[in-house]
């Protein structure tokens, strides 16, 4: 289902087109069925992240010196955007714009060579943990923390709302020293922490998202780190996060904006042939202005997520405000879009079989995380508009 969304607009690349056939082919191959029946037999969708990876969509956006594409943010937008328009929006997308820039602009030369040629087929996965229960958007609230052992580090402390773990080699885990500074704050690092190290806890979260990932509250007892483990500068790892923290952003948005599309195009098609007193409901304006309405906002929430992929791999400051506005925008989009297409199913919307209901709450958690609306609107007052700082 692409032809309602042909256009080249959104696309910054010569060769952009021709990636988004070439994912909607692969991934249509499977679709919003096979999807929808992976995640309720509590499966994983094995099948289709291995295709990803063989045709070499899972690392666009990494080096081609580490067996990446070499395209950067922009084509792993347009990868992870095409999937979701599938019917198939696979969070775990998500994480791999997170874990694979931190190792790749901040990692060792052996932390590099370990992961990221795995990360670009497929074969290796690395879940991230960042969220606390007491410390959500405030990060310098964590309180994982990391203790002096020998060489190397003791891991102790609890992460909440982690996701895919079980799918997992390896956790990208933020954590703090043990000391404060003078001004009472602990400094951040990263490490990275094998799955199957002894002290390692997990307790699955009950959600309402029908996706076949599942999230964790992940406690860490007394978890022995090498000296191989640590990534980047030790306390210097609030900077080094934010080389994810964009290109999640970006990403979260990317698949909030193919699912935008899924609606809008299942809508438009019910429109049409759906007949009542001899009149396809979609030449009444009470339903045609709507999708029209939510079309338009769903195409200026893609020329944004597109924006801010460019601005992140040319390296540019504005990126972070354009990141942050992408998934502002398109979490918004997604919902109007997700919400006529329902409505013009009439009861329909709300069966299963026709692939709507349950990608409501899929959309809805961008509203939230990776970071809330109200957190980005604090972002956009304080540093776009200059105005003082409120919290």
């Amino acid at each position: 289902m692409t032809s309602m969304f042909e256009s080249t607009l959104v696309d910054t690349a010569d060769h952009h087109p021709a990636l988004r056939e070439s994912v909607g082919k692969l991934v249509g191959r499977y679709g919003r069925t096979y999807f929808q029946q992976v995640t309720a037999r509590h499966e994983k969708p094995t099948e289709l992240w291995a295709e990803l990876g063989a045709a070499g969509f899972l690392g666009v956006h990494i080096s081609e010196q580490y067996g990446g594409g070499g395209g950067g943010l922009a084509d792993y937008n347009v990868v992870i955007e095409e999937t979701a328009a599938q019917g198939c929006p696979i969070l775990s997308l998500v994480i791999g714009s997170i874990c694979a820039p931190i190792i790749e602009q901040h990692g060792s030369a052996e932390l590099k060579q370990r992961w990221l040629p795995g990360f670009a087929d497929g074969t290796a996965r690395m879940a991230f943990a960042i969220t606390e229960p007491d410390a959500g958007t405030n990060t310098h609230k964590v309180t994982t923390t990391t203790a002096p052992d020998g060489d190397g580090w003791r891991l102790r402390g609890s992460k909440y709302w982690t996701s895919a773990v079980d799918e997992s080699q390896a956790i990208l885990v933020v954590a703090r020293g043990e000391k404060p500074d003078d001004s009472g704050r602990h400094a951040l690092s990263l490490f990275v922490v094998p799955t199957d190290a002894p002290g390692i806890t997990l307790s699955p979260i009950e959600t309402a998202l029908h996706v076949p990932e599942t999230q964790f509250t992940v406690f860490f007892d007394e978890v022995a780190l090498g000296p191989e483990a640590l990534i980047g500068q030790e306390g210097a790892g609030l900077r080094h996060v934010f080389a994810g923290l964009n290109p999640e952003r970006v990403s979260a948005a990317a698949i909030n904006n193919g699912i935008a599309r899924f609606a809008l195009e299942k809508g438009a098609a019910y429109a049409t042939e759906r007949v009542v007193w001899k009149t396809p409901i979609g030449a009444h304006q009470g339903v045609a202005h709507p999708l029209a309405k939510a079309y338009i906002a769903v195409q200026q929430a893609r020329l944004m997520t597109a924006r801010a992929a460019q601005l992140y791999d040319a390296g540019s400051p504005d990126a972070a405000e354009a990141a942050n506005m992408a998934k502002f925008a398109a979490a918004d989009a997604s919902l109007e879009a997700l919400d006529q297409a329902i409505q013009v199913h009439g009861g329909n919307g709300f069966a299963i079989e026709y692939g709507l209901a349950d990608l409501w709450f899929i959309a809805r958690l961008h509203k939230t995380a990776p970071v809330s609306r109200e957190m980005i609107l604090n972002y956009v007052a304080q540093h776009s508009l200059g105005l003082p700082k409120s919290y």
